[in-house]
């Protein structure tokens, strides 16, 4: 896309240096602006709750004559409700977020062959949510294009308008450079390589799109709809076509410098092992994804996809069984170095093979009790997700309504 890069420098400009972007209605930059700062009216209610327009000013750097404006425009849009109060003596208007009628996040979640959207409450209640089968190797555009019909037919169903909708979180399935918002070359399938991920949707759907990869925001899903949410130190373990984790470090995700961590899948794990896309050889994804698991067994038996592979496993068979256990193997191993490092309290596993549950979750924990301090072992509990293939979509939903965001809106 021409535009996009800086000249000087041969990168994109940062975050902050983008230009807003084009809206479905004119003046497209006052449409934006607008959304972006009823955004940050949004979470400045969601973490403190009800509060005065006076103090809405000073918690979002916006000034008074703004946050009136913004406030009256939300109000009559059933978004909030405006009651007259006293502060300090003076009266004063308290502002309150409208949850059951009111504003909404959107997550959309691309996986290797389904798209996920879901509509979410700031209390994180889950208004409405829609998944649907892609065909393998899709164009990431044709996705965006049909992303844009689920949403909008969740909108009209639950009679949530487009005014209602105050951001969209995404998740794509590789990490993501923070500091120009793109794809790591070598963690992404090649058909997202390249692609302007957040140019791409904010084009399309009008409203502020903030964009994480899926290990990192299973992560955030779990601490809200998980069965650890109380756990302040969690690892998120993403094991399917890849193999990425998910850090939540003293409550908090982590991102590091450049947002690329948790790449435990490109650690490598056999010596001159298996070729990775990452250009590497014996890399824990080129030797224990999902995609390894389903190479070694193309040639000995009929399975051919995960959902083959899930069901063999639960039927008995032994070469598929024998194959989840070399990979569980691997895994626990990484994860057992990881833990010695960050000493999380859990470690959860999620992607397609979460459903296999102590068949998969036996080996990684044998082979993680091997590699690490016998305390480290029993502080740490390895578990399942619960959520299916939902966190993504779940976590970026959440994004929207938190300083986690990858971007700043």
């Amino acid at each position: 896309m021409t535009g996009r890069t800086d000249p000087a420098t041969g990168r994109r400009p940062t975050p902050e240096a983008r230009p807003a972007p084009l809206m479905n209605n004119s003046p497209g930059s006052q449409t934006s602006l607008r959304k972006r700062n009823q955004q940050r009216v949004i979470e400045a209610l969601v973490s403190v709750g009800a509060s005065t327009q006076a103090e809405l000013a000073r918690r979002t750097g916006l000034s008074t004559a703004t946050i009136s404006n913004i406030v009256t425009l939300m109000a009559k849009n059933g978004l909030v409700s405006l009651t007259p109060t006293t502060s300090s003596g003076r009266r004063a208007v308290s502002v309150k977020l409208l949850t059951s009628n009111g504003t909404v996040a959107a997550g959309i979640g691309f996986g290797r062959r389904h798209l996920r959207v879901v509509l979410v409450y700031p209390d994180f209640t889950i208004a409405a949510e829609e998944n649907v089968i892609l065909e393998q190797k899709y164009d990431p555009r044709d996705g965006f294009d049909l992303a844009k019909e689920v949403l909008t037919r969740l909108l009209e169903q639950t009679g949530i308008s487009w005014e209602a909708l105050s951001g969209v979180g995404v998740g794509i399935p590789g990490s993501i450079d923070r500091r120009d918002l793109m794809p790591v070359i070598g963690t992404v399938w090649a058909e997202w390589a390249f692609v302007d991920v957040v140019v791409e949707l904010e084009d399309r759907l009008g409203v502020p799109v903030v964009l994480d990869n899926d290990a990192n925001l299973g992560s955030v899903a779990e601490t809200i709809w998980g069965l650890h949410g109380g756990a302040t130190n969690l690892v998120y373990l993403k094991v399917g076509s890849g193999v990425g984790a998910g850090l939540i470090l003293n409550g908090k995700p982590f991102n590091g410098a450049t947002g690329v961590t948790g790449e435990v899948g490109h650690v490598q794990v056999v010596p001159d092992g298996q070729a990775c896309r990452c250009g590497n050889r014996g890399c824990l994804e080129a030797e224990a994804s999902v995609q390894a698991m389903l190479d070694r067994l193309s040639s000995v038996t009929p399975i051919q996809s995960t959902e083959d592979l899930v069901r063999a496993v639960q039927a008995g068979d032994v070469a598929a069984l024998r194959v989840i256990e070399d990979a569980a193997r691997l895994i626990g191993r990484v994860v057992g170095d990881l833990a010695s490092i960050l000493s999380p309290e859990v470690i959860v596993l999620g992607g397609p093979l979460a459903v296999l549950g102590d068949t998969i979750l036996d080996p990684i924990s044998r082979s993680f009790a091997r590699h690490v301090l016998p305390l480290v072992r029993d502080a740490t509990d390895i578990v399942a997700s619960t959520l299916d293939d939902r966190g993504e979509a779940l976590g970026a939903a959440a994004l929207v309504f938190h300083q986690a965001a990858v971007r700043v809106i």
